[in-house]
C-alpha cells in the first residue's frame, strides 16, 4: 500500500519563506562598554528584511561580534513583517507621510521609470519591499533608526482602493475614478 504525500510540513514551509526574504543591513554602531580592566566593544546592527513583493520589516541585534549582531537583527525583522498594498506592483497607492520620534518622512507615488529616490535606509526599504517607482524625502532626524521605523510608519498607513471601497461600502471604480493619461496623450 503506498501513501500520498501530505505536503510541506511546517518546518519547511518556514525554511522555504526565509529563503525568499531578502535582507538589508542599514547600520552597525560599535559600542564600548568601560569595565575595571578597559573597555568592552559590542555591536548593534539595523537590518531591513522583505520579500520583494510587498511584505517588510526591521529588525535590531546586539552581540560582542558583528556576524551574530546581523543574525539576530535578521531574526528580529523576519518575525515582525508587515504587509503594504502596492499598486501595479510597482508603487504606492498614495502620498503618505510618516514619524517616529524626530524623524519625519514623505513618501509619494510616481510614474514608472522614475526609479527609488529616496535617502540609504528609506532606500533599503523600498528595496526590500519590492518597490520600484517611488520618490521619497526625509525631514528631521538623520539617524537610521528613526528613518526606518517612521518609513515603516508610513507604509502603515498606506490603503488600497479595494480595502477603502470595501470600509465605505462602495464599488472600487466610485473610489478611484479615472486615471490621468501624461505620457504623450492629451
Amino acid at each position: 500500500m503506498t501513501e500520498k504525500p501530505r505536503g510541506r510540513s511546517r518546518s519547511d514551509r518556514g525554511s522555504r519563506e526565509e529563503k525568499e526574504l531578502i535582507d538589508k543591513l542599514v547600520s552597525i554602531n560599535r559600542v564600548a562598554k568601560v569595565v575595571k580592566g578597559g573597555r568592552r566593544f559590542g555591536f548593534a546592527s539595523l537590518v531591513v528584511v522583505g520579500d520583494g513583493r510587498g511584505r517588510v520589516g526591521w529588525g535590531s541585534g546586539k552581540a560582542r561580534e558583528v556576524p551574530e549582531a546581523i543574525r539576530k537583527a535578521t531574526e528580529a525583522a523576519s518575525r515582525n513583517l508587515i504587509r503594504v498594498p502596492l499598486r501595479e506592483g510597482r508603487t504606492m497607492h498614495h502620498d503618505v507621510t510618516g514619524r517616529y520620534g524626530a524623524g519625519r518622512v514623505v513618501v509619494r507615488a510616481a510614474p514608472p521609470g522614475t526609479g527609488i529616490i529616496a535617502g540609504g535606509p528609506m532606500r533599503a526599504v523600498f528595496e526590500t519591499l519590492g518597490v520600484q517607482d517611488v520618490v521619497a524625502k526625509s525631514t528631521g532626524s538623520q539617524n537610521p533608526h528613526n528613518m526606518v521605523k517612521a518609513t515603516i510608519d508610513a507604509l502603515q498607513k498606506l490603503a488600497s482602493p479595494r480595502a477603502i471601497a470595501a470600509k465605505r461600502g462602495k464599488k472600487v471604480s466610485d473610489i478611484v475614478g479615472r486615471r490621468k493619461i501624461t505620457a504623450g496623450k492629451e
